[in-house]
Parts: structure tokens; C-alpha cells; sequence
């Protein structure tokens, strides 16, 4: 979104601003001295989008215990778009900042989960009928899935007369964790769906 280093360096006219992440590298126009100093000694300036420096934040959260900003995590970003360019090599990354407001790292590392499929949401339509909400949390608990939230339409639902549905919102290990899961609800009769809302 701020590509304007690149643009100082190269020439190039990519258009700039916008809300990023990362806000302290975010500069409609870099500096005289700082681009000076980049033509000489950088050989090459790498663009990531926002999508894989929340990826990298939460990587550096999740694995490597290390809070870092927006900015503090585009190098690995960086890296990230571009693997093969450094398979093979010895990388040092430069890591700085903790300077990212609470709400916002938090609707980052809940976004990666749900995006990892560590945490999500499913629908299943059941008939509304007593033993149907404990039969689903049943299903889900004997595949190791652990319920988190549990919400019940009955009267806001496009479902026939009979039918409702249940929003269930549960913590897996992973993917083929969640796939096991919505494979083992269909095959006992329950019709589901990842919501993405």
C-alpha cells in the first residue's frame, strides 16, 4: 500500500496510501537521506501484501512468542512471498516494535485461526426435535473438537417448519481436524457449512 521507497528508488509511479498495518513504514514520500542511502546499498525492495504481514505477525506471535508490529514483521512477510528466493540461505531478520493496539492483535490472531481452520464456524441443520443439540455437540466432541459457542434459529431461518439450524463455533487442531469433523456430522445426516461471517 506504501510503496513509495520502491518508487524513489526504481522510478516506478505505484499508487500509495491507504490502511495498513504496517503503520511504521506507511510514507506517501521517503526521505532524501534514507534514499540515498537505499540506492547505494539495497539491491532490491520487496512488496508484500497486508494479508501475508498479518500471516507473519501471527507466525511471530504463535510460534515464535515474539510481539512485534506491522512493520517489525515484514521482512519476514517478505520472505514469505517469496520462498524460493531464499531457500537454501542463511536469512537474519530484523524484528522491532510492540507498538500495535491490543483490539487489533487480537482480530489478527483470531482471523489466522479461522483462517487455518483452527478455529471456526459451522452451521448444521437439524430437525427441531429434543436430543438434536446434544446428539451434534456429541458428534463433534467424539472427533476431539472442542465447542466454544453454541447458537440456536429457530425463527430467523429460511429452514422448513421442522428444521432449524445451530451455529457452532469450536477449536480444532487444524484443517484436516475441521475436515474430519464436518465429514463425521455429514455422514451421521447433518447438513453443514462453514459460515463465514
Amino acid at each position: 500500500l506504501f510503496p513509495s521507497m520502491k518508487n524513489a528508488v526504481t522510478g516506478d509511479t505505484l499508487p500509495c496510501g491507504g490502511n495498513t498495518l504496517a503503520e511504521g513504514i506507511a510514507v506517501k514520500e521517503a526521505g532524501r537521506v534514507t534514499r540515498d542511502i537505499v540506492r547505494k546499498l539495497v539491491d532490491d525492495i520487496l512488496l508484500v501484501d497486508e494479508r501475508t504481514l498479518e500471516r507473519a505477525l501471527s507466525i511471530m506471535m504463535n510460534e515464535q512468542k515474539v510481539l512485534v508490529e506491522g512493520a517489525g514483521a515484514a521482512g519476514l512477510a517478505a520472505i514469505m512471498s517469496d520462498p524460493a528466493r531464499f531457500h537454501g540461505r542463511t536469512v537474519g531478520l530484523v524484528l522491532t516494535g510492540g507498538n500495535i493496539d491490543q483490539r487489533l492483535l487480537s482480530m489478527i490472531l483470531m482471523r489466522d485461526l479461522a483462517r487455518s481452520g483452527r478455529l471456526a464456524r459451522l452451521r448444521v441443520q437439524l430437525l427441531d426435535m429434543p436430543g438434536q443439540l446434544v446428539r451434534v455437540a456429541s458428534i463433534i466432541a467424539s472427533q476431539d473438537g472442542n465447542v466454544i459457542d453454541v447458537g440456536h434459529h429457530r425463527t430467523y431461518s429460511d429452514l422448513p417448519a421442522k428444521m432449524t439450524c445451530m451455529d457452532v463455533t469450536l477449536d480444532t487442531q487444524g484443517q484436516d481436524h475441521l475436515d474430519r469433523i464436518i465429514q463425521n456430522l455429514q455422514d451421521e445426516g447433518y447438513p453443514v457449512e462453514i459460515a463465514a461471517y
